[in-house]
């Protein structure tokens, strides 16, 4: 039977999920979507899907983009304000280039409609962030635990969304979306080790000193003096691979109560935590995976 064509434009939403380097490949996504002719109506993110998904509901990804493709591991360090309070990293640097760089308009007063998730680390609850400063949103739900310190925003505790709800199909839905793009950057990266397949060059041996210099840090106030342990992982490394399984976990249980009608798996398993250096790899796998299921997209689209 045939599907009927409606005279209205079903409403398209895009939930951009959390993977920390891994989501400069939303830029990729959306860059195909522009060529294609769609633009979302509405933006759900995650983690760092909140943060391009802030920037692309306000019109300055061209302007991000440019400054992500000249980013340099030694400038991502600068920004890392090495913290071991609450998490390795207070995330004030970071925050303040953003204040200093873009203007900080409040959600609801965004070109397209936006809203970010976080999850209360006091109660373990889904916080969806549809109001209010679109930077403090987008902290809260980068707050990654034990990477960033938690965020406080109107009395409530908030680490990263992903925690609860690592692509935010759900949220795109109640922002009413008849079409869910979902970018699901966890496909195949459960139990990866990045750093095992990176070549030893000046860039490599560059991540190494700074992380040694982490561990030094954390040894001075956690000292490992077991012998037994000293060829265990890093804490980054331990860290970076908890969350892959976590969030692998966690998507494939949220998107089967609530599928999207579109899923965008690009493959990043060969980009690590941090490697905010490499967004052209990460673009590059963004588009080629959007080109993959954009006839998918497309049929559906044009039949509603």
């Amino acid at each position: 039977m045939a599907m009927k064509k409606s005279t209205q434009k079903p409403v398209v939403g895009l939930a951009l999920g959390g993977g920390s380097a891994r989501g400069w490949s939303h830029i990729g996504v959306i860059r195909v979507l522009a060529q294609a002719g769609i633009q979302p109506d509405v933006i759900s993110g995650t983690s760092i899907g909140a943060l391009v998904g802030a920037v692309y509901a306000a019109g300055e990804l061209a302007r991000f983009e440019q400054w992500i493709m000249g980013l340099k591991f030694s400038e991502i360090v600068s920004y890392m304000d090495i913290s071991l309070n609450s998490g390795l990293l207070k995330g004030e640097r970071l925050m303040e280039f953003f204040r200093k760089d873009y203007v900080d308009r409040p959600i609801e007063a965004l070109p397209i409609p936006f809203a970010a998730v976080a999850t209360s680390l006091n109660t373990g609850a889904e916080v969806w962030l549809r109001t209010g400063s679109t930077l403090d949103a987008v902290r809260a739900s980068i707050a990654l635990p034990g990477l960033f310190e938690p965020s406080l925003i109107n009395g409530k505790l908030l680490v990263d969304g992903g925690l609860v709800n690592p692509v935010p199909v759900s949220l795109a839905r109640a922002m009413g979306a008849d079409i869910v793009i979902a970018v699901d950057l966890s496909s195949n990266i459960a139990g990866e080790s990045a750093q095992a397949n990176q070549p030893k060059d000046s860039l490599a041996e560059q991540q190494e000193d700074w992380l040694a210099k982490l561990k030094n840090g954390l040894d001075k106030v956690m000292p490992n003096t077991s012998p037994a342990k000293q060829n265990l992982p890093s804490i980054l490394d331990v860290m970076s691979t908890s969350i892959n399984i976590m969030q692998v976990r966690i998507t494939h249980s949220r998107m089967a109560d609530d599928p999207p009608d579109i899923i965008v798996t690009p493959h990043l398993a060969h980009i690590n935590l941090l490697d905010f250096h490499r967004a052209q790899e990460a673009i590059d796998e963004g588009e080629k995976a959007m080109r993959a299921v954009l006839p998918s997209l497309m049929y559906l689209y044009e039949s509603l």
